[in-house]
């Protein structure tokens, strides 16, 4: 039987050593990397092509929701089972929204690790037991749901905002992207119009609140 190969994206290292260790004692199933950013993150599992990635939903430079979407639509291939302290619906509808095949909480058993990782290598998709499945029968039955505030914002807008919201400059923001800075602040003041917010403080505010960036960061 071949193995699950697994990519680890999460940015606190102990939490990170914690898990491998945890994959390393299933059989079955090999780690290829690991990353402590979301950017990190994409880039492995474009070279890697991972069967499976375990996404840390509050990741930094690019949030675990942003860079699920983007493996989803390039690498179809490759399935995403997000990791969050929170079991909302507002988080777990987003993160089915992203093109994730898993939700799983933070302060799960840890056979459930396990469960999780089998149950979406068959193509299934797997949900912490702590959430209500009517979450997810909704979706895959795709009955109506409230657009999230995110869906008003372009990819470029998404990041800009993440990266403002972490205490990233004009500056920072440009060369981590690779724009210039007139660019950053064009995107800066389109975000404030299109969300009716005004001042900086009230972008992280919206940030944090729609997940972009955790409270705790």
């Amino acid at each position: 039987m071949k193995a699950i190969r697994v990519l680890l994206a999460e940015d606190h290292a102990l939490v990170r050593a914690g898990i491998r260790s945890l994959l390393e004692k299933m059989e079955g199933v090999i780690v290829v990397g690991e990353a402590s950013d979301g950017r990190d993150a994409l880039t492995q599992i474009e070279g890697l092509k991972p069967d499976i990635v375990l996404m840390d939903i509050s990741m930094p430079l690019l949030n675990g929701l942003e860079t699920t979407r983007r493996c989803a639509k390039d690498i179809p291939t490759t399935h995403i089972v997000i990791l969050s302290m929170y079991a909302a619906e507002e988080y777990v509808v987003q993160a089915l929204r992203a093109g994730a095949s898993g939700y799983m909480l933070k302060d799960s058993a840890t056979s459930e690790l396990e469960l999780a990782i089998h149950s979406v290598a068959r193509g299934e998709i797997y949900l912490s037991p702590a959430i209500s499945r009517g979450i997810v029968e909704d979706y895959l039955q795709k009955k109506e749901t409230p657009d999230s505030p995110l869906d008003q914002l372009t990819t470029r807008q998404r990041e800009i905002l993440q990266l403002l919201a972490e205490g990233k400059s004009s500056k920072e923001i440009a060369y981590i992207l690779d724009v210039n800075v007139k660019t950053v602040e064009t995107h800066r003041a389109q975000l404030m119009k299109r969300l009716n917010i005004r001042d900086l403080a009230g972008l992280v505010k919206f940030a944090i609140r729609v997940g972009l960036v955790s409270s705790q960061a």
